[in-house]
């Protein structure tokens, strides 16, 4: 491992110092730690940006992918099933005894 040397106020150090001992580490270690984060680029910052792009562009691919789905199959069916049962809910051979009979006029079909 190198040496680093780095200048940085005593007051700095001193709570840095007392934080470190409080989490059972170094300050050594901890600037090893938030050097390797800033190298990955995994600070929280850069974390939190990620998973928000990510959310972003999963939202957009799931709004792509909706729009251009052809309706299921099903839908022909309960849309055939709903006309089929708009056709049973009346007596349609009743709608053929109402036919205009020869020498009948509308006024007398209408009476009826």
């Amino acid at each position: 491992m190198s040496n680093l040397t780095i200048s940085l106020d005593d007051e700095l150090i001193k709570q840095a110092r007392i934080r470190v001992a409080q989490q059972g580490t170094s300050l050594s270690a901890k600037v090893r730690e938030l050097l390797q984060h800033y190298v990955n680029g995994t600070d929280d910052a850069t974390k939190r940006l990620r998973e928000e792009a990510t959310a972003k562009l999963m939202l957009a691919i799931e709004s792509a992918t909706l729009a251009t789905q052809a309706p299921p199959p099903y839908a022909q069916v309960m849309t055939k099933a709903t006309l089929r049962e708009e056709l049973y809910t009346e007596d349609f051979r009743a709608k053929d005894r109402k036919l205009i009979s020869p020498g009948t006029t509308a006024e007398q079909q209408q009476a009826q």
